[in-house]
């Protein structure tokens, strides 16, 4: 992969958001470097300059995150924040389509929230379109995504290619529960017959692998959720990416109108 084009990454409208990286990397406009976790694990709450530093001590064949946005002429760490990406902002075609320029990516776990499916379509790439994705708490869940650090400007230019022209309709965020962990190995999320479901509640009653990694303070962390109508309802439960494809969400569960409202299933700072 390394000096590979981000071009080059699979990507196609109907399976969005897959292909996604599977482990921490280098995105420039030009190509792209994995990145390797540092030798040295940090045991305090990782938030501000501290998550800064640590994330600056990934390295590449070709130097430091920190060498590597020198040598891109790009903001330095210190100037970036964290920011999850959640689906296709995590897929490098995509990025290279929206000329983020150069900005790491890593590999996050989190916990007691789930990646699930905004009641829209966008229809930028194909009939009738891709839902995005956004984020809502599920108790006892866990699953692996992606956490860029980003400039305010990157942030902004995100939000504005989800918003395709309706601004307000997505919006950045901090999350008021939950946690969030770096993940450097493979983790299986739970399956559906782990979740119980009363009629009102879904709740997973596996127990969640031990983490690894440093844990991110959530709370200074940014995400964008889908305001205008928030993810879907599928009669009171979620419908989790990663448990749906996009094609298997649209074609056996979407029904347009059926919303959960977005502050109603994400506390907020």
């Amino acid at each position: 992969m390394r000096d590979s084009s981000p071009r080059l990454w699979p990507y196609a409208p109907a399976n969005s958001p897959v292909a996604l990286p599977e482990s921490p990397l280098f995105f420039s406009n030009r190509n792209l470097s994995v990145l390797s976790q540092p030798s040295h694990d940090a045991t305090e709450l990782l938030t501000g300059t501290s998550l800064q530093a640590y994330c600056a001590s990934f390295t590449s064949p070709d130097g430091t995150v920190d060498e590597l946005l020198a040598e891109h002429s790009a903001a330095p760490m210190s100037q970036r924040r964290p920011f999850l990406l959640l689906g296709e902002l995590a897929n490098p075609y995509r990025l290279q389509d929206i000329r983020i320029g150069a900005m790491p990516i890593f590999t996050v776990r989190i916990t007691g929230l789930c990646r699930t499916y905004a009641d829209s379509l966008d229809p930028r790439d194909t009939y009738p379109g891709v839902h995005h994705i956004t984020l809502a708490r599920m108790p006892g869940w866990w699953e692996k995504t992606h956490m860029a650090m980003a400039t305010v400007e990157q942030m902004k230019a995100m939000v504005s290619w989800l918003d395709n022209g309706r601004s307000g309709t997505w919006r950045a965020v901090k999350p008021a529960e939950g946690s969030l962990h770096f993940e450097h190995e493979t983790i299986d999320a739970p399956e559906a017959e782990d979740i119980i479901w009363d009629g009102e509640h879904e709740v997973v009653e596996r127990a969640p692998p031990p983490t690894n990694s440093p844990e991110i303070d959530l709370s200074a962390t940014m995400v964008p959720v889908h305001t205008r109508y928030g993810c879907y309802d599928n009669r009171g439960r979620l419908a989790r990416a990663t448990h749906l494809p996009q094609r298997q969400f649209h074609e056996g569960m979407f029904r347009r109108g059926s919303s959960k409202k977005w502050n109603d299933v994400l506390d907020t700072v």
